[in-house]
């Protein structure tokens, strides 16, 4: 009989897809290796640098990671061209740590999942530079400038196609494992602070604590220029908080219809509610938590890799 071939769908989700490490780390460990690896932003940037081979240097670096550091590494656009962030300085770290690898010379197949700005259709980007590739996957609406590629504007994957189950399938998976870390929870939340009208306080609400030091350090360089644009009026929620909520709201509902017609033999799940879309500088909770939403579906997995598992527990 021939050997299944097993795709690994990784979802979008800012910060919360460093959980994805974990996950990845777990499976290695039962000795499950995908053949195919497929990716909506977040899940596009992490599995990118894995099947590039990068992803212990990654992992230690994010393990290091600083709000200091975040800042740096953000560069703000201060004429606000479909973003707040060019990406150049991460890209520029991403191309030290990895080289410029090209997709076609990997030993897995690999996609990244973006969306086309003007018809909202979903691009799946398999050949040429991989960080090309995951720069536009990553490009989260209001955040990240689009990118132009084969004269096309792109953005986030996760607006067409959050867990790219679908691509998988596609490219010729037999078994699909999917990891969705935009969970229930978060999405709620998302939901109470866009219909409620109400600001959080700066302590619950990381995503504000960052825009407010983003906005002091640009005060000094723009004057007022954008002091209108980052701050909100006292009743209604802040500019970041509407657009992650959003994402997360609109990520959540795809997700879900598209889960309903193509579900994965496995689905993992990570608790991530408390983690929000800035908070990168949490890559050790996000990453444990990746860990142990994969040792919880032990049992899924068992039934679904009898004979990997067998073997591994044998040795």
């Amino acid at each position: 009989m021939d050997t299944p071939k097993i795709g690994l769908a990784l979802g979008g989700g800012s910060a919360r897809g460093w959980a994805h490490i974990g996950v990845i780390r777990e499976l290695e460990a039962l000795g499950i290796k995908p053949d195919i690896v497929c990716g909506s932003s977040a899940g596009a940037l992490v599995g990118g640098i894995y099947v590039s081979g990068y992803l212990d240097i990654f992992e230690n670096w994010l393990r290091q990671l600083d709000r200091r550091q975040i800042f740096h590494y953000l560069d703000m656009n201060l004429v606000l061209r479909g973003g707040f962030i060019e990406g150049k300085r991460l890209m520029e770290y991403f191309r030290e740590m990895m080289g410029d690898s090209i997709i076609e010379d990997l030993d897995c197949e690999y996609v990244a999942v973006a969306t086309d700005l003007t018809n909202g259709r979903e691009v799946w980007l398999r050949s040429g530079s991989i960080l090309d590739a995951i720069r536009a996957s990553i490009a989260i609406p209001g955040f990240f400038t689009p990118v132009h590629r084969d004269e096309r504007w792109l953005i986030d994957g996760g607006l067409s196609n959050p867990v790219p189950v679908s691509v998988c399938r596609a490219l010729g998976a037999d078994i699909v494992i999917a990891v969705d870390v935009n969970d229930g929870m978060r999405s709620n939340k998302a939901r109470k602070i866009i219909q409620s009208g109400q600001n959080q306080d700066e302590e619950d609400s990381v995503e504000m604590g960052m825009l407010d030091r983003w906005a002091t350090g640009l005060k000094v360089r723009a004057s007022m220029l954008l002091t209108n644009v980052f701050k909100s009026e006292e009743t209604k929620p802040g500019l970041f908080d509407v657009l992650s909520s959003s994402m997360s709201i609109v990520q959540d509902r795809i997700t879900r219809n598209r889960m309903a017609n193509d579900p994965p033999e496995v689905l993992l799940h990570p608790h991530l509610s408390g983690i929000g879309l800035l908070e990168f500088n949490k890559a050790e909770e996000a990453i444990a938590e990746g860990r142990a939403c994969t040792r919880r579906h032990l049992g899924v997995l068992e039934n679904v890799f009898p004979d990997i598992l067998k073997s591994q527990s044998d040795k």
